[in-house]
């Protein structure tokens, strides 16, 4: 139990994007002298750019706080390492480096984004459903679950992987500072391995989104276009000169649709069609839901944020101001979902979506908007899991609708 209770608070931290950096006012003036600059830059590998300084690796290490990751002592240190999160392990293994940089962690809530999708296609078959006698077909069952592994695949170490590299890539000099036991401020792998890596998991992705094509039948390439699309929404998300992350509303905005519309999009897509609008409003009102699960990352950065220039939300509003945006668009995005399932002749599924909401509003009013910058975690270990099934029963609730009457 000792190891389970932090790996738990881990795992529900991953349905939130992963962790700002940008932490410290004092710090701001380091930070600032340590961003890259035209003449210390050099294209190489575009648009994956590395330095050309020799010394770069030992001048991040030089500029570590040494206790910023101290290892756990509860026996869990092995497993964040793999997960990618702090408290972890040393280790020179560089599989299971590499496994780090891609932040396992986060790849759940792209997961569970699939199997939602999957869910609301109305097209996924058990391979032996006890309640069901009609959707009992061995064969059928199996190779749906291949196909749903396979989705789950590109999703997760894929995509999600390459997102997690890439932006670790280009947050290598904040991290120096803020996160210097990450992989590539510690110097545990190389620049050259990091840019294999994130072509790797970006080009493998895009061939695996294909093969998914073919194998669905698609005559248009749904999940190679909504690979595609994803891909260069983490890119801008993360790299200038777009760097959507310095902007409150569209960097949070981006995160809610890559952890929720475009995994739910990849699993329906595999085993239905995106061919009604409702598919397509569902999943994007529940990304502004999202948006407001990103505002509570921000809260702890927004010293560094104002030091550093970016607009998140709660610099631009204030804590104050913000704590009330996150927690509006997280319950009033449910409300006008479980409203539309009761318009459609859903009242059960209507009433599952609002009895899901009102714990995360009780936390909400406990945790978040009492103190949203200490009670951060707590609040999202609490919450997302409710939340996180309101999802999942809205996708069941369209796969079992029928449109046609």
């Amino acid at each position: 139990m000792k190891i389970l209770a932090p790996l738990l608070l881990s795992t529900a931290a991953a349905f939130s994007p992963a962790s700002r950096t940008l932490t410290s006012t004092s710090r701001g003036s380091t930070i600032l002298s340590m961003l890259p600059t035209k003449e210390n830059q050099q294209p190489s590998f575009y648009p994956f750019e590395n330095s050309n300084n020799n010394n770069h690796q030992s001048s991040f290490r030089l500029n570590a706080a040494p206790d910023s990751n101290k290892e756990a002592s509860d026996g869990s240190a092995n497993v964040r390492q793999l997960l990618g999160v702090k408290g972890a392990s040393e280790t020179t293994d560089i599989w299971k480096i590499r496994l780090q940089l891609t932040k396992p962690v986060t790849w759940i809530p792209l997961v569970w984004g699939v199997m939602c999708g999957a869910a609301a296609s109305g097209n996924y078959h058990w391979i032996w459903n006890p309640f069901d006698p009609n959707d009992r077909d061995v064969a059928l069952g199996l190779e749906d679950a291949a196909k749903g592994f396979v989705a789950m695949i590109l999703a997760g170490p894929f995509l999600t992987g390459y997102t997690q590299t890439i932006n670790d890539w280009y947050d290598r000099e904040i991290d120096a500072i803020n996160e210097p036991y990450r992989p590539i401020p510690s110097g545990a792998i190389s620049e050259g391995q990091v840019i294999f890596q994130i072509w790797f998991l970006l080009l493998g992705g895009l061939g695996i989104a294909y093969g998914l094509d073919v194998w669905a039948g698609h005559e248009f390439p749904t999940v190679l276009a909504l690979s595609i699309f994803g891909s260069w929404i983490s890119y801008i998300y993360s790299a200038p000169p777009l760097k959507l992350k310095q902007n409150g509303w569209a960097g949070n905005y981006a995160l809610g649709c890559s952890y929720i519309s475009l995994p739910w999009w990849c699993g329906q897509a595999v085993f239905g069609s995106l061919d009604r609008p409702v598919y397509i409003i569902l999943p994007i009102l529940y990304s502004i839901a999202g948006l407001g699960i990103a505002i509570v990352n921000d809260f702890k950065s927004i010293e560094g944020d104002r030091e550093l220039g970016l607009n998140s939300l709660p610099v631009a509003f204030g804590i104050d101001g913000a704590k009330y945006i996150c927690a509006a668009s997280v319950t009033l995005t449910q409300l006008g979902v479980a409203a539309y399932l009761y318009s459609i002749g859903e009242p059960t599924y209507a009433a599952i979506i609002g009895g899901l909401l009102l714990p995360q509003i009780y936390f909400q009013a406990t945790l978040l908007l009492p103190d949203p910058v200490a009670n951060d975690v707590k609040y999202q270990a609490s919450s997302q899991p409710f939340f996180v099934f309101g999802i999942l029963a809205t996708a069941l609730c369209l796969g079992h609708h029928d449109f046609s009457a």
